[in-house]
């Protein structure tokens, strides 16, 4: 990637580090492989690693059931055997696979109906304009539903509602992209991430406790407080630091006076006003989103009525609330949910038409999810061969008797696991295939050391989105920069790290401390999910 322009002088001036330091990741990250071949290529060292393991006799004694396990090697006839044998039932069992595709059918509907758009509109509209950067930043991180699409609507929106507000739309597309890309793993809503998480994790798990449950909402009570904390900080940052420096000041004095809200960078001045009218909701969005509202409330509250029934048929008996069929089976109702308020809202805006447009909107929802399709195909044999070889066991009983030497404090743990997946997330950008690598060993290893699973993945999703903002592999880097450029023509990348960089860090430490006093205190993570 080249240098940015000469007339650039935040990036020439304060970032010459910067530059050498995101040049290095740049190098470091061009030489990976698609994930798809690094699972292989990983696949590949293991049976190496198997082979010379196997042939020193290594083995561990498992502390809960005291059973030894002796590492096998993966390139013998055997391993060779196992991985042609059970290739078909690694991927149709392949956890996520089955709890991903059944969320992603229900969030289609929804998303294709427009409802989550116009939530996100609506949200922005409803706000005084002195909240424009609370209310980009709150709706960004209820887009996360719609995973990585959540980019390319609310860049654009960001520009809208700063422009409509008399503010500079530079200012807006990088709120709007530092919102979703810095705190992606944070949301009001139940995400398909969510989905792919807690089951790696609950895989990883049952290699300690073959009990352990871990379901998409067991971060929720975290997840949705996180969402509001982080669109606070990322509100007094830009308010307080970002939107005073003097380019940005000149723009929105200058928006300010004309009334325009165009960017005095802009050569685009008086051409997209009309784009502002895309944020306000007609009058069908309006009655969709309130019958679609009803929909959804109405769900929820026949659910409540059903658990809360002296016999339940969806509790057993004997079985607390957490353990009820629909907390166990959470993905299927959400998907119900979403789909329910999907088809309300489409039919009653004439998004949808006949019928056939609700699994037209499921069938484009899983073509979307194909590239991780071919993806799981390759995680799910890495996981086969990590867990069959017995590597993984060694790794995890060894690191936590490393641990319970060092005697290290868990916040501590916890933090080190933070600023380690952030470091590699600048260079391995995708989270699920980061946590398909990093779940099997740090989820085990951590129960072992007397930490809840639960805890490791909170652990893991702060990290895995506070640098998703500043580093130059992730495509969509590219696409808030190409924003940023439509209207100020001299921007490049120093422009929108210099925003970027301080947003993040900001998050980096403001969302570890709320994980640290959260844990402190005590408070369940999600329904059941006590810490201590």
């Amino acid at each position: 990637m080249t240098s940015p322009p000469a007339a650039d002088p935040v990036s020439t001036a304060k970032l010459p580090l910067l530059y050498r330091v995101i040049g290095f990741i740049e190098r470091i990250g061009n030489l990976l492989p698609h994930p798809f071949w690094l699972f292989w290529i990983m696949a590949f060292l293991l049976g190496v690693v198997s082979w010379v393991l196997s042939a020193a006799g290594v083995s561990v004694t498992l502390p809960e059931s005291g059973d030894v396990v002796e590492v096998k090697n993966l390139l013998s006839t055997d391993g060779l055997k196992y991985a042609i044998d059970s290739a078909l039932d690694n991927f149709a069992s392949f956890p996520p696979l089955a709890v991903v595709l059944v969320v992603l059918l229900g969030v289609s509907v929804a998303e294709k109906s427009g409802v989550l758009e116009s939530l996100i509109r609506l949200t922005i509209i409803r706000l005084p304009k002195r909240w424009v950067t609370f209310a980009i930043a709150f709706s960004g991180m209820i887009a996360h539903i719609m995973g990585d699409a959540a980019y390319l609507v609310m860049i654009p929106l960001g520009a809208m509602a700063f422009r409509a507000a008399g503010r500079s739309p530079v200012l807006g597309v990088m709120v709007a992209y530092a919102s979703v890309s810095a705190g992606f793993n944070a949301s009001p809503l139940v995400t398909p991430s969510d989905a792919i998480r807690s089951s790696l994790a609950s895989a990883a798990a049952q290699t300690v406790d073959p009990n352990a449950s871990i379901t998409p909402v067991a971060t929720y009570f975290f997840s949705a407080t996180s969402s509001l904390v982080l669109a606070v900080i990322i509100t007094l940052v830009v308010e307080l630091v970002l939107a005073k420096r003097e380019d940005f000041a000149v723009a929105e004095a200058a928006s300010a006076n004309t009334g325009s809200g165009i960017d005095e960078f802009s050569d685009t001045a008086g051409t997209d006003e009309a784009d502002a009218n895309t944020m306000s909701l007609d009058r069908d969005e309006r009655k969709g989103l309130l019958c679609a509202g009803a929909a959804g409330t109405a769900f929820i509250a026949a659910l409540v009525v059903i658990l809360l029934l002296p016999d339940s048929p969806f509790i057993e008996p004997g079985q607390s609330l957490v353990e009820s069929m629909v907390l166990e089976n959470i993905a299927i109702f959400i998907s119900l949910f979403f789909t329910l308020v999907g088809v309300v809202y489409g039919y009653s805006t004439s998004a949808f038409t006949t019928v056939k447009a609700v699994p037209e909107a499921m069938i484009a929802g899983v073509v979307n999810l194909a590239p991780v399709i071919v993806l799981f195909f390759a995680v799910a044999q890495f996981l086969a061969y990590f867990s069959w070889t017995g590597i993984g066991s060694v790794l995890t009983v060894n690191g936590a008797d490393l641990l319970q030497r060092l005697d290290a404090p868990h916040l501590i743990v916890l933090a080190v696991i933070i600023l380690g997946v952030a470091f590699i997330n600048m260079i391995v950008t995708s989270g699920s295939a980061m946590w398909a690598i990093f779940a099997p060993i740090l989820v085990p290893m951590m129960m072992y050391y007397g930490v809840r699973p639960e805890a490791a993945m909170v652990s893991f999703m702060i990290g895995d989105s506070v640098t998703n903002a500043v580093t130059p592999m992730s495509a969509y880097f590219v696409l808030a920069l190409g924003f940023v450029q439509r209207y100020r023509k001299d921007a490049g990348i120093g422009t929108l790290m210099a925003f970027t960089v301080p947003i993040s860090v900001s998050i980096l430490i403001g969302w570890s401390l709320f994980f640290a006093l959260w844990y402190l205190l005590g408070i369940p993570l999600g329904p059941g999910v006590v810490l201590h």
